[in-house]
């Protein structure tokens, strides 16, 4: 069942989002710790009440074993069409659980959420060196949008 976040939650997010984080360790260790919170408790207490950001859980057997961290966007560019997006910050499935087609349903809820919205696009990042992640996104249809370059020095 998918539903959107709640305060007691809360634990849950931080555990899936340090699994995200061990992943982006991974294939990134040059910028990604190996441990630590993206947001505090009350971070994301204050992101739960955010509209324009809004969470959603994939809740099993009583139990959050994913999430969809989302951010509503509608920027005013002087050269580029004028445009309401979701992005995608942060999409995880528990590790014990991947491989039951959660990431797709959560993604498909994003979809299906966006069109809702009246947005024209949904978008997210994804680190070149996280080839699951890419492959995943490409199953279910995403495209390149663009591409950042580095240089490392």
């Amino acid at each position: 069942m998918i539903r959107p976040a709640t305060v007691a939650d809360i634990p849950a997010l931080n555990d899936l989002l340090q699994e995200i984080l061990s992943v982006h360790h991974e294939v990134r260790p040059d910028l990604f710790k190996a441990r630590g919170q993206k947001f505090s408790a009350l971070e994301l207490e204050e992101l739960l009440h955010n509209p324009s950001k809004p969470i959603f859980v994939y809740e099993l057997e009583g139990q959050v074993v994913g999430h969809l961290f989302c951010e509503l966007v509608e920027e005013d560019h002087a050269v580029l069409q004028k445009v309401k997006t979701l992005f995608i910050d942060d999409l995880c499935v528990k590790q014990g659980v991947r491989g039951q087609s959660i990431g797709k349903q959560l993604y498909e809820y994003a979809l299906d959420f966006a069109k809702e919205k009246g947005c024209y696009n949904v978008t997210l990042d994804v680190w070149n060196d996280n080839q699951a992640a890419l492959a995943f996104y490409q199953r279910l249809g995403m495209t390149q949008q663009k591409l950042r370059m580095e240089t490392l020095l």
